[in-house]
């Protein structure tokens, strides 16, 4: 490996160390349900996401907010030596791509069927910390 594919793998190694990930595969609920709480919650803090999805009505609220708390968790795990309240955690990135689709007929009128497609989705977060981005940029 030369030494320029070496300094891009460490720095993108380094700016990985702060970011953490968690993803929810073939959730049963639409993709569009879904994108109404994961926009609420884009580039909020995390305390301020996990009160919002806590206090919702929607089914996918709840979802989201235990895989909030997943990621938060995968965190800890990778910095075990920092505090989540230091570290001022933000929701870097939330998406909700379309999954499965499970297709059936519903039997109509005049010997017709009508299609029902029952959607899923798959949603992925994205942490990162506000603290650690202010370091590197004063240096």
């Amino acid at each position: 490996m030369g030494a320029r594919k070496r300094l891009a793998a460490e720095a993108r190694k380094e700016s990985n160390r702060t970011k953490c990930v968690a993803r929810l595969v073939d959730n049963n609920t639409s993709p569009r349900k879904t994108r109404l709480m994961a926009d609420l919650v884009r580039g909020k803090n995390v305390d301020y996401a996990l009160n919002v999805l806590k206090y919702s009505k929607k089914e996918s609220a709840e979802k989201i907010r235990k895989l909030l708390l997943s990621a938060i968790a995968n965190w800890q795990a990778k910095n075990e030596n920092a505090r989540v309240e230091d570290s001022n955690l933000y929701v870097k990135e939330i998406f909700v791509d379309g999954g499965t689709m499970l297709k059936r007929l519903r039997t109509a009128p005049q010997g017709r069927g009508y299609r029902i497609r029952k959607r899923s989705n798959h949603i992925t977060v994205v942490l990162d910390s506000r603290v650690e981005n202010v370091n590197q940029t004063e240096e």
